[in-house]
């Protein structure tokens, strides 16, 4: 069950096999817009999703914006690797 506000709110499930089964219990992937309004932040150690989110958003809990403005990574984790170190993450700017 997902909240009102859910960001997965239109989110499809995964498709039913033909005898019924599901494949995965579970929602696809969203869909995701460009980001808007992007500031480059030159990954340095140390860095969190978390940690960039509070100093850019001042809201630690919007970390997941900045994973969404860098779909090429699979998994948010990968983006602060330390072979990422000098690489440039986007960080979009908050709707309004």
């Amino acid at each position: 069950m997902l909240l009102k506000k859910s960001r997965y709110k239109n989110t499809a499930l995964f498709q039913t096999q033909d005898d019924g089964s599901d494949t995965f219990p579970g929602l696809r992937a969203r869909e995701m817009g460009s980001a808007i309004g992007v500031i480059e932040h030159e990954i340095q150690t140390g860095n969190r999703l978390d940690l960039l989110a509070r100093h850019y958003y001042n809201d630690d809990r919007l970390w997941w914006r900045i994973a969404d403005a860098n779909p090429t990574f699979s998994f948010a984790g990968d983006m602060l690797d330390e072979v990422m170190q000098g690489s440039i993450l986007l960080i979009p700017k908050l709707k309004e």
